[in-house]
This record gives structure tokens, C-alpha cells and sequence, in this order.
């Protein structure tokens, strides 16, 4: 078939995105009156629109970073849950969702999973077509300044690169489509691409983020929060690097490496390890630090308490922190509070505008339903939530002691750890009294006695205390709030129990609460789409994997670092992470093993940006999926009433919460549609073809 349209100036992958040739025609699919692009682009205002629609498919629910299950499923691996859409998790950690976007046999529209294969594809590419209509065509404006222009251009730049992203991390290599357009007289066979390999696709996309860097400012202003600055851009150049660097990508990812292919044998992912990789990646992350824009969010010390805001509690002096113990920050935790210092990032208790740790987010500009829903889905039934998504124990025993050593029995039951036996006994009246064990409340397991802040700032254990304030009843409000069997939130025949019997408190404001099932009363939160804690990890971890002293040049060209695996560098990144979280930095011995590192490393990932899309992308370049995510979940044994308490806390396999790794599991699946389209696309192993 000949497609006889009009190009405007780039042709973006018919048959990527699009059914018919009428979508190329002119512009009027984005505006009522059927206007020319020169028309468009001459104009300020319609511009301005046409780049407020390129943010619009950054913003929508399938590209988020963070979000509710019902569009991106990512934020779930070995760490966390969701309890219900009927069998919709298990299909989806079975793998049986399918190359036609459905999940499993599902045919609920609520479950907006089964849409992840077509629409994170569509979305990325439309949004890819939006960016680069824009930067071919915004020389022809007659009413922007230059520099209106060239920041603009930026913008646009940035989003693009962003679009790639999301489709190189989820779907592994992808076309990347030419800017100087395609010939609209040959036939969609002439313009089928093949898919380019995963080198290719980060250096354009890190090459793009260097672009727009020159041209997007340092701070964005108030009204412009979530619009890129130079900090965003080099933190998600960052992040590609360490990706491209990690061993998935880096020559270690074994038989998959030659069943990696494009339509004409070209292996997609590299054969060839290069050490290099990770001296970029460490290299880009301290292009961020260099900055001079960000730190880690910290808040004082609270000497007396305040409704939803307890009393600072700091951990104990012990020969191993007292240095840190009695410094002042970022040497120390003496004037911070750990624990609000965490909690108070993702609660929505403070503007975009003032958060010193955000580097990008979308703001609150989300199509719903996002993080809000997550919220509706973390409430008790006390809080008129839906109580459905939960922790794994193996996330909830990754957290530290106050004291920065492992919780008593950690990892007991699927082999790993020291051995030691976890804690009986619970926090008796006296002892509550005294408050010997805070922040627990009487009747509460002393397994979750001592822990470190962030442990209190995220999860929901058996009795954790809820505040609730939003709640209309005074009595509903500041609760205990337990899982036993027979209790409001514990196990009943419906969905809204949580199948390990812990749930997950990060993002909660002691304001929230869902009331009456259909009012939301809660305090809108900004999604943490990259944070400078994760850039101050990427920087760590990067170097830890050097054995060579390697040169490289900053992102502007205007110095060259000396890139090693040094200790104090390594500090740098790590050091802050720790003393913040009122933990102790690590000992000299960890720091002089780099197997030791590694696994240090990882932890504190897992636990320092847990529900915030990293884990599952994690694990899997890593290479750790097939491990991790086959190891049965282990949880309580929720089927046991409070007066079975011992029984309840002696961890139990949940058998509905299934394991497995397959090899398709590496990547998600291409649609049949998408390639029927283009003949040269490929699929990713142990996916079909269809008919």
C-alpha cells in the first residue's frame, strides 16, 4: 500500500503508533480548527500548546514513574503485593499476561494492567511524535524569544528522552526513529525499522539529555516545578547509565544475549563486558552533585509532640554511631529527625517548590488514578481504605536495627541470614507506659521493637498506630490498627486483608483517611519520580564495580574526572543515605570488599526507595530476578486471632501470593499488532509472534 500524506518534517513511525495514514494529515487531531503546522508553530500560544501535549503523555498513568496498580504494576517484585482485582497479581507474577496488552483471561475494565503492552508503547511513541514535531517545527515562531525558544526545544528534548526511557527499561531495545523524517511514497514495508541495540538506544537517549541540559535552567521557578531543570536531565542520564552499565546489558546477561536478536541476527543486548560503562555512570551522577542544587531532605529536632507528629526519637548511643549520634547533619543525626525526615518526602507535607531532594516529578499533573489511589489502597478499613496492598517479610526484615544490625531472624526462613531466631514477647502495659519500646503501643510484637526511622516511617505492622485525623469521628480517629483474624483490617472473605498481615505506611499523612468509600480526604502527594537520594546510590554503587582508574570528562566538557573505586568517594554517595536514616555509616571492612559492598548496596536500595518503581527494574539489571523473585513470600500467619498471637507472628509461606521467573520475564512483551506493522520489529524471547 502507498501512505500518500503530508510530512511534517519528521515521520514518526507509522506503523509504531498509528492505524491509518489521516493521522499525518495536519494538526487538527490536537486542535478543533483544522490549522497548517506553520500556522501552529508561528503562534506562541498554539506552541505552548503542543508542548503542554507533549507533557500530557509523560503524565498519563501508563508512563508514571509512581503509581496505583491500575496502571503500572512496577512498583511490585519480591517487596510488595496488591490483595486484590480478584487473581490479577497472580496472573501478573505468573507472567500470564499475553503480547496482545491482556492480563491472564481478565476481562474487567478496571483492570488497567491488561493494557500495559499496548498503551506504555503507544503513549511513549505519540509523546516521542509530539517532542520532535515540536523541535523540527519551533523555529517558525514569530512571537517567542530566542531564549524562549531554545528552552523550549530543551523541554521538549528532555521529554523525548524521558519517552525512550520508559521504553528501553520496560521493553528492552526499541527503534529509535529518525528526525530527518521518512519517504511518504514507499510502502510501510520500505519504512519498517528494526529495533537498535541497547547501546545505541542509551547513547541517543543520554546524547538527547546532554542537549537539553545546555539549555534548561538550574532552578525552575514556583510555577514551573514540574517542568525539567538542568539537575533532571543529568539525573536521568544518570540513571541510563547505571542501566547500560548494569550486568544485563553489560555482557553478563548469558543465553539471552543470543536470543536477543534483530530481524537480521544483530544481538541486541552486548556480549562484551566494559568496565567503562561504570565509570560514566558514576561520572553523570556526579554531574548532579557538582551542581550544587540538591540534598537530602532533612527536618529538626521535635522536643514535644503535636497531634500526628510524635517526639523525635533518636537511636541509641552505642560505641558503633557515637560519633554520628552526637554530630549535627550531614556529619550526624544530633538536630535531624530520621524519622520525619523520611516520612515527611512522600506524604505531601511539603511543596515542590521546597524540596530540596526532588530533581524531577510530574507534580500532582497525573491522569488519576495515581499516587492517591495507592493511598486509598495502603488505609486500613479504620480509615475507610481498601487495605489491599502490603509487604513481603523479606521487605519488612530488610530494614535495620536502630543500632544498624540485622533484625533477629532475618531472612530464617528462606535460608539466608545469621541464623538467630526471632524475638516473642510483646510490649506489656508498663512497658508502653514508659514508653521503653517507642513508637510501639502496648500488645504490639517486640519483632518490630528498635528498628531503624525509616522502618516506622514505611510500615504498617501489627498494631501500628494510625492517626487518621481527617476522619469525622473523633473515635475513628488516632487507632491501633491490627491484622488478626476477627479484627476490622485482619483476615475476612473478602479482599480487604493483606495476605502477609503487613501493610506499608510510606506516602500516609497522619491527615489521610477514604471517607465513606467515596470521598477522599487525604493530602495530595508529588510523585518522586528521581530524587537526589537515588543519584547519591547510583554514584556508589557505579564505583564500587571499578578496578581501574578511568578519565572522564564532565557533561559540559568544562573538567575531567579521576574515576576509581575509592572508599571516600564512595562514602559520598552511600555516608549521607545512612546518616540520615539515623544509621551509622558502614565499617571500613565493608567498604574494602566489593562482593560485601555489592550486597550492602543493594539492601540499601531496596530499602531506601521502596514503592517508588525501583525494585523490579532493579532486580532485573541486577540479574538478581530469577533468585529474588522465585524464593516463596513468606509473611504472618493472618488466619490466626489475637488470642492466637504467637501463631500470628511465627512466619508462615502465603501460598496465594505466587513465585517464578521465566525467561520471558526479562522483558515485557511486544504486541502481535505492533508486529504485524512493522515486519522488522522483533519480538523479546519466549514471547510470540501470533499468527
Amino acid at each position: 500500500m502507498k501512505c500518500k500524506y503530508i510530512i511534517i518534517s519528521i515521520a514518526i513511525g507509522t506503523m509504531l503508533i498509528f492505524n491509518s495514514c489521516s493521522d499525518y494529515l495536519d494538526s487538527d487531531y490536537l486542535f478543533q480548527d483544522r490549522i497548517s503546522i506553520e500556522d501552529v508553530f508561528k503562534s506562541e500560544d498554539y506552541s505552548r500548546e503542543w508542548l503542554a501535549n507533549t507533557y500530557y503523555y509523560l503524565g498519563h498513568g501508563y508512563l508514571s514513574d509512581v503509581a496505583s496498580k491500575e496502571w503500572i504494576p512496577f512498583n511490585f517484585a519480591d517487596d510488595m503485593y496488591f490483595g486484590d482485582r480478584t487473581d490479577a497479581y497472580k496472573m501478573w507474577k505468573n507472567g500470564e499476561y499475553s503480547e496482545q496488552g491482556t492480563l491472564g483471561t481478565s476481562t474487567s475494565s478496571s483492570d488497567n494492567i491488561s493494557n500495559i503492552t499496548t498503551n506504555v508503547w503507544t503513549d511513549a511513541y505519540k509523546g516521542i511524535r509530539q517532542a520532535s514535531i515540536y523541535l523540527q517545527n519551533i523555529y517558525m515562531n514569530e512571537e517567542m524569544s530566542l531564549h524562549e525558544i531554545a528552552t523550549t526545544k530543551a523541554e521538549a528534548r528532555f521529554l523525548r528522552a524521558y519517552f525512550y526511557w520508559h521504553l528501553l527499561r520496560l521493553f528492552g531495545p526499541v527503534p529509535i526513529l529518525p528526525d530527518e523524517g521518512i519517504d511518504y511514497t514507499l510502502d510501510y514495508d520500505e519504512v519498517a525499522m528494526p529495533r537498535n541495540t541497547y547501546d545505541e538506544c542509551a547513547d541517543f537517549i543520554t546524547n538527547e539529555l546532554v542537549l537539553a541540559a545546555k539549555d534548561l535552567p538550574l532552578h525552575q521557578d514556583q510555577l514551573s516545578t514540574a517542568r525539567p531543570s538542568r539537575g533532571a536531565a543529568l539525573a536521568l542520564r544518570a540513571r541510563v547509565l547505571l542501566f547500560a552499565a548494569s550486568p544485563l546489558a553489560n555482557g553478563k546477561a548469558g543465553t539471552l544475549v543470543s536470543e536477543l536478536l534483530d530481524d537480521e541476527g544483530r544481538q541486541l543486548l552486548s556480549a562484551t563486558y566494559d568496565e567503562s560503562k561504570w565509570a560514566k555512570a558514576a561520572a553523570a551522577a556526579r554531574d548532579v552533585m557538582e551542581l550544587g542544587v540538591y540534598d537530602l531532605y532533612t527536618t529538626g529536632v521535635r522536643n514535644s509532640e503535636v497531634e500526628g507528629y510524635p517526639v523525635t526519637i533518636h537511636p541509641p548511643v552505642t560505641p558503633e554511631n557515637e560519633a554520628f549520634a552526637n554530630a549535627n547533619w550531614p556529619n550526624g543525626w544530633k538536630n535531624i529527625d530520621p524519622f520525619e525526615s523520611y516520612r515527611t518526602l512522600f506524604n505531601g507535607s511539603i511543596s515542590l517548590y521546597g524540596n530540596v531532594e526532588l530533581i524531577f516529578t510530574r507534580g500532582q499533573n497525573v491522569v488519576n488514578p495515581g499516587m492517591n489511589r495507592m493511598i486509598i489502597h495502603q488505609l486500613p478499613v479504620e480509615g475507610s481504605g481498601n487495605n489491599t496492598h502490603g509487604l513481603t517479610l523479606k521487605q519488612a526484615d530488610a530494614y535495620y536495627m536502630n543500632n544498624g544490625t540485622d533484625v533477629p531472624g532475618k531472612d530464617r526462613e528462606i535460608g539466608r541470614g545469621d541464623g538467630s531466631e526471632r524475638l516473642m514477647g510483646y510490649v506489656g502495659s508498663d512497658a508502653a507506659s514508659l514508653e521503653r519500646y517507642k513508637p510501639l503501643k502496648e500488645g504490639v510484637s517486640l519483632q518490630f521493637a528498635d528498628r531503624e526511622p525509616r522502618f516506622y516511617a514505611s510500615v504498617a505492622y501489627n498494631g501500628a498506630f494510625w492517626y487518621l485525623l481527617n476522619e469525622t469521628l473523633e473515635t475513628k480517629r488516632n487507632q491501633q490498627v491490627f491484622y488478626y483474624r476477627g479484627s476490622a483490617s485482619g483476615y475476612s472473605n473478602g479482599t480487604a486483608w493483606l495476605r502477609t498481615g503487613i501493610g506499608i505506611m510510606k506516602y500516609i499523612h497522619p491527615e489521610d483517611t477514604y471517607l465513606n468509600q467515596t470521598t477522599g480526604n487525604f493530602v495530595s502527594k508529588t510523585e518522586p519520580a528521581i530524587r537526589y537520594a537515588d543519584i547519591l546510590l547510583i554514584y556508589a554503587e557505579a564505583l564500587n564495580e571499578l578496578s581501574e582508574n578511568h578519565s572522564i570528562a564532565s557533561w559540559d566538557g568544562s573538567q575531567t574526572y579521576t574515576i576509581s573505586r575509592s572508599a571516600d568517594e564512595m562514602k559520598k554517595g552511600i555516608r549521607p543515605v545512612r546518616i540520615r536514616a539515623g544509621l551509622p555509616d558502614y565499617n571500613a571492612q565493608v567498604y574494602g570488599n566489593q562482593d560485601e559492598f555489592r550486597a550492602t548496596l543493594k539492601r540499601e536500595r531496596q530499602i531506601e526507595l521502596m514503592g517508588e518503581g525501583h525494585r523490579y527494574f532493579d532486580l532485573r539489571r541486577w540479574m538478581d530476578a530469577p533468585q529474588e523473585e522465585s524464593q516463596p513470600i513468606y509473611g504472618y500467619n493472618v488466619y490466626a486471632t489475637v488470642e492466637q498471637r504467637d501463631i500470628f507472628h511465627t512466619p508462615v509461606v502465603v501460598t496465594s501470593l505466587p513465585t517464578t521467573f521465566s525467561k520471558k520475564m526479562w522483558f515485557w512483551p511486544l504486541s502481535h499488532t505492533e508486529l504485524k506493522r512493522n515486519k522488522r520489529l522483533t519480538q523479546n524471547p519466549g514471547w510470540t509472534y501470533g499468527d
